[in-house]
C-alpha cells in the first residue's frame, strides 16, 4: 500500500527488454534501509526491488504490466515519481493507493489557473464510472482530488508544490499517465453489481 505522496523523482538509467523488462532506476532514497523484495511505486506501479546499489535499484516488469501502463514506452533518462510502501503507523496524508494501475489516461488539456495548473485527463471508457467529483485518483502515483467530471474527462488542479516535487510539472497535452481509480469506488461498484 502507498499514500500517493511522492518522496523522490527518480530516473530510468537503463532498460533491458525481451518479452519482459528489467529497469535500473536511479534514486536519492537511502537504499541501505530498503530490503531486496521491498515494494516501491514507480510512477504509480508497484514494483519489487530485485537488486540495488548505492544510488540505484532494479525491478523486473512483466509483459502484462508493460502492456497496460506507460512502462512499455519508458526509455533511459525518463524521470519517474517514486514512493516507498506505507509503513504501519505512518501518516496517511493522501489516500490508499495499491500501485495496481487500472489504465492509461492521456492529458487532453493543461492551463494556468492562478499559481496552479489545471489539467484535464480522459479516462478509459471502462474506468470513467469510478471517477467522481471530489473523489480521489492516483495519476503517475500522485494522489489527487478530482475537481470536475464530464463523461470520460476529468480535471485536477496541481498546486505549485506538486508541480515542483513530481513529474506533473513537466507533463503536457498528449502525454499519458498511469491511472489508478479509488480503491473504495471499485469495491462499492462491485457490491452494487451483485
Amino acid at each position: 500500500m502507498f499514500t500517493g505522496l511522492i518522496t523522490d523523482i527518480g530516473e530510468v538509467r537503463s532498460v533491458d527488454r525481451d518479452t519482459d523488462a528489467r529497469f535500473v532506476i536511479g534514486t536519492a532514497f537511502d537504499l541501505s534501509a530498503i530490503e531486496i523484495g521491498a515494494s516501491i511505486a514507480c510512477s504509480g506501479v508497484c514494483l519489487t526491488v530485485i537488486e540495488k546499489g548505492e544510488d540505484w535499484f532494479s525491478v523486473d516488469v512483466s509483459a502484462e504490466t508493460l502492456s497496460c501502463t506507460t512502462l512499455g514506452v519508458w526509455q533511459p533518462g525518463r524521470r519517474i515519481n517514486l514512493e516507498q510502501s506505507l509503513r504501519f503507523g505512518a501518516e496517511l496524508g493522501g489516500h490508499l493507493v495499491q500501485g495496481h494501475v487500472d489504465g492509461v489516461a492521456p492529458v487532453v488539456a493543461r492551463r494556468a489557473d492562478g499559481d496552479s495548473v489545471r489539467f484535464e485527463f480522459e479516462a478509459p471508457a471502462d474506468l470513467a464510472r469510478f471517477i467522481a467529483r471530489k473523489g480521489s485518483v492516483a495519476l503517475d502515483g500522485i494522489s489527487l482530488t478530482v475537481n470536475e467530471v464530464d463523461d470520460r474527462r476529468f480535471g485536477a488542479n496541481i498546486i505549485p508544490h506538486t508541480a515542483r516535487e513530481t513529474t506533473l510539472g513537466t507533463t503536457n497535452v498528449g502525454d499519458k499517465v498511469n491511472l489508478e481509480v479509488d480503491l473504495l469506488a471499485r469495491y462499492v461498484a462491485r457490491l452494487q453489481s451483485n
